[in-house]
């Protein structure tokens, strides 16, 4: 049966009360303690139940709780102010970056992502690549960046987790009532849902649209779970990371595809957008489409205005992380999109292709977002590298160390994940802006005015709240499952809140190697049943609901826990979400990491503990290969980086200096203990990192890096292709057609210097060499002088790159150039000429994949 009409039914707020939706519906609360404190002294233990979502909360109150505080004037005051504050940080229109000439109605950057981890009432994420996209929102407001979220509103989220009784991980989907959730469904101006159309294949799917703000930065989610689509379209936003292959296909046309079409049906028209992950790399072709139906460029035209204005961030340093559809597959859905593209559907699979001749290649999204960007990066130095290595056939005429794929380390939102105990201990030593100013190093210098004891007791109280948190999620577990009383009384005794504590808190893939502690089993008792110096650990995560390999090693460390020798000094929390790691990340004394190097991308999960005062202990993988200093000063390191081709040796050697680390520098550094029963050298350590990491490993910074290094080129590339009715981007592709077709014709001859031989340290090296330009103008090219150090083998290790001047130009086409090079320390150097396009808007030289070398 159903309703023939129904209807939201909301508590009558009083008059005076009416703010508190205001403050409901923004997200900032998720980073404003002062709004939090609000909701929390209404009825603190609602607002745990409530789970930190104070449209819930709210929803929750008694009518004569409403009417009750209505009267309350020191109530009424408090909400005031917190109103104030609000509005105040809206108000602000400072930013540090200024986008010329843009419509302060419009946002600049729509930044694409599967997922965003904002909030835990906000259930859109599964782990470090949407934590890392709400952390970009939030700094993007507090830095008053133009940009907006494109997303996708999954009913379901990503799983619940469980464990059977044998410590299996098991799944759970809830379903959410997005009324009772801090967003609303974007409507017209006659109160109707504002929707739009996406054909996904031959079917047609409405999407509506809901709004979250995120501060000054507006998200929007898009929503198939209506009544007139097909059921399994309304399924499309149901699960993250759900179903199978071609669902998720599906899911990254909504994504690309309808994002764009979202956009326009807003009526919100950025210049640039920012694809997080491949998953969004589709909105770079429906770009391309638009501009070809609605500007009239031709399809070369549009692919340049559209790469010169696209921002691309890989994550994944994995193969099998990287989305791959096969041919028959795409040909099911794309084949008419290509048509409308006017392109033939063997050169539209090229698009994503490593070798696009390679006609039984899979369709890959990264490959796609790479050709569809001109800028693209990994998240550490260290990932970089490594996609570059990976990606390096996209450019094959490339050295590896040329490959157009840059690096812009992550960062984490400081005012999100630092402890509310720790925040006012920042406010006193650092300033009350050092939320404002979180990559300011004079700001986190002060961090060494903390005194040591201060800082040690406010560490202290945060473990002991962990260790309260988590004696009362396994007494809940235990409840849940009917366990007898005396296991149910004996959770209230694990753990000590004094002990040593270490955390390991993260997904559960293989190659993150969360058993690697477990590797010694008696070596690793033995630190834990030592009585003077108690060590205990703390895990947590999850595994892919396909991935059984990594459902073992949640199963191996559980039933390890559950041992009786062990079960008080190691716990595994289960479902790990936002809330589970803010208590680990702020109450933790050392933060485990041990990846298998290269592959972890960045692990942002370290940076949060190091600015809680907790000290990282990790393989040089990711950030921590920048991060760590050689004099354990900041934290510790497994290895030096080393790569093995033997996995199994490696986690054997790996394994062993994990344990030699504990035994003989962490846990007794943990209990050197001076007077007042404080271990100064630790405490030392804390601050050092505060003062070294904390102001580089913030999303302020990364934000920034990303405005200066991707979002004012683009924006200013932009503006002029797309001026004069987009002749600069005709332009442009009628000069690219014309390097493509003149280039094999270069050629390099007589490059004179003088003999090989022994050179002094800086010593300059003159060199000259003639170009056959085959009718392409000097201008447009740029000729340089590649020298560096070589191996035994004779190859580059090292490179740099001086570009030679024009001294001459003969009618038959030949120009002759010269330069100098100098080499900067002794040992084995040479150098070689090559020869890249030049243009005013190709802001990197290597994108188009153009180079000729001396042979």
């Amino acid at each position: 049966m159903q309703p023939l009409r129904s209807f939201s039914v909301v508590p009558r707020l009083p008059e005076n009360l009416q703010p508190l939706w205001k403050l409901a519906y923004n997200l900032l609360f998720s980073w404003n303690g002062d709004i939090v404190d609000l909701f929390a002294r209404i009825d603190a233990r609602l607002w745990r139940e409530s789970e930190n979502n104070p449209v819930a909360f709210i929803n929750s109150l008694p009518q004569d709780v409403l009417e009750e505080l209505s009267q309350d004037e020191i109530f009424l005051s408090r909400l005031d102010e917190t109103l104030e504050e609000l509005d105040g940080y809206l108000s602000r229109t400072g930013s540090a970056f200024s986008f010329a000439n843009q419509d302060s109605s419009q946002p600049v950057v729509a930044y694409f992502s599967f997922e965003f981890g904002v909030s835990p009432c906000l259930p859109i994420y599964s782990g470090g690549l949407g934590i890392l996209a709400g952390d970009h929102l939030k700094s993007a407001s507090d830095l008053n960046i133009p940009l907006i979220g494109i997303g996708l509103a999954y009913q379901q989220g990503y799983f619940r987790q469980s464990l059977s009784p044998d410590g299996w991980q098991t799944e759970r989907y809830p379903v959410y009532d997005f009324e009772q959730m801090p967003m609303n469904l974007v409507k017209d101006e006659q109160g109707q849902a504002v929707r739009f159309d996406v054909n996904i294949g031959e079917q047609r799917v409405e999407v509506q649209i809901w709004q979250a703000k995120v501060g000054r930065v507006d998200l929007y989610l898009m929503d198939t779970n209506i009544q007139e689509n097909p059921t399994e379209f309304r399924q499309l936003t149901t699960r993250l990371y759900g179903g199978d292959v071609e669902m998720r296909l599906q899911q990254e046309v909504l994504l690309g595809i309808g994002g764009m079409k979202a956009l326009k049906a807003l009526g919100l028209e950025p210049k640039i957008i920012h694809m997080n992950e491949g998953h969004s790399a589709f909105a770079g072709l429906e770009r391309i489409r638009v501009f070809m139906q609605e500007q009239g460029l031709n399809y070369e035209a549009a692919v340049e205005l559209a790469a010169s204005s696209c921002v691309f961030t890989t994550h994944t340093p994995v193969p099998a992380g990287n989305d791959r559809f096969s041919p028959d597959l795409m040909r099911r859905y794309f084949e008419g999109y290509a048509q409308q593209l006017g392109l033939a559907f063997k050169v539209f699979l090229a698009l994503g292709r490593e070798d696009p001749r390679d006609d039984a290649e899979s369709f890959c999204m990264t490959v796609l977002a790479l050709r569809l960007s001109r800028f693209n990066n990994g998240v550490s130095r260290l990932h970089g590298q490594v996609s570059r290595n990976m990606w390096q056939k996209v450019w094959p005429q490339f050295p590896t160390e040329d490959v157009p794929i840059g690096s812009i380390t992550n960062g984490v939102h400081h005012p999100s994940w630092v402890a509310d105990e720790l925040t006012f201990l920042f406010d006193r030593y650092l300033g009350s802006n050092w939320r404002e100013e979180a990559d300011c190093e004079k700001v986190w210098r002060n961090a060494e005015t903390i005194p040591d004891g201060e800082l040690w007791r406010t560490h202290e109280r945060l473990r002991e709240r962990l260790v309260s948190f988590a004696r009362e999620r396994l007494r809940h577990e235990l409840l849940l499952k009917g366990a007898r009383q005396s296991e149910v009384d004996a959770s209230e005794d694990v753990l000590d809140p004094q002990a040593l504590t270490i955390g390991f808190a993260r997904r559960f893939a293989t190659y993150k190697r969360a058993n690697m502690i477990l590797s010694d089993k008696d070596r690793l008792l033995r630190m834990l049943e030592n009585t003077s110096r108690p060590v205990q650990f703390i895990f947590a995560g999850k595994a892919h609901p396909q991935d059984n390999e990594g459902k073992k090693l949640i199963q191996q460390i559980v039933q390890f826990c559950r041992e009786s020798n062990c079960r008080s000094r190691m716990v595994f929390l289960q479902d790990y979400d936002m809330e589970v790691a803010a208590h680990m990340l702020h109450g933790c004394d050392v933060w485990l990491n041990n990846p298998r190097v290269p592959l972890e991308a960045c692990g942002t999960s370290g940076m949060k503990a190091m600015v809680n005062g907790v000290l990282n202990l990790s393989t040089l993988d990711g950030w921590w290969a920048e991060a760590y200093k050689p004099d354990n000063s900041v934290g510790w390191s497994i290895g030096r980086g080393e790569m093995y081709d033997d996995h199994r040796h490696q986690d054997y050697v790996e394994s062993q200096i994990l344990y030699t680390l504990l035994e003989r520098d962490i846990i007794p550094e943990f209990y050197d203990r001076g007077h007042g029963n404080l271990p100064r050298t630790w405490v030392h350590k804390m601050k050092q990192a505060l003062v070294e990491l904390g102001p580089m490993f913030t999303s302020h910074r990364m934000v920034e890096d990303y405005v200066r290094v991707a979002y004012l080129p683009a924006y200013k590339n932009f503006l002029e292709l797309t001026a004069d009715g987009g002749q600069r981007a005709q332009e442009l592709a009628h000069w690219r057609m014309d390097m493509m077709t003149k280039w094999d014709g270069l050629q390099l001859r007589n490059i004179q210097t003088q003999d090989g031989g022994e050179l002094y340290v800086n010593e300059r090296v003159q060199v000259s060499a003639e170009v056959q330009l085959n009718s392409i103008a000097p201008e447009n090219v740029i000729v340089e002088i590649y020298s560096g150090a070589l191996d035994q083998e004779g190859s580059f290790v090292q490179r740099g790159a001086v570009e030679m001047t024009c001294s001459e130009y003969t009618e038959d086409g030949w120009a002759k150039y010269s330069g100098t090079f100098a080499p900067g320390k002794p040992g084995r150097f040479g150098f070689t000429v090559r020869v890249l396009p030049r243009h005013p808007n190709l802001l990197d030289p290597h994108s188009l994949g153009l180079i000729h070398w001396a042979s």
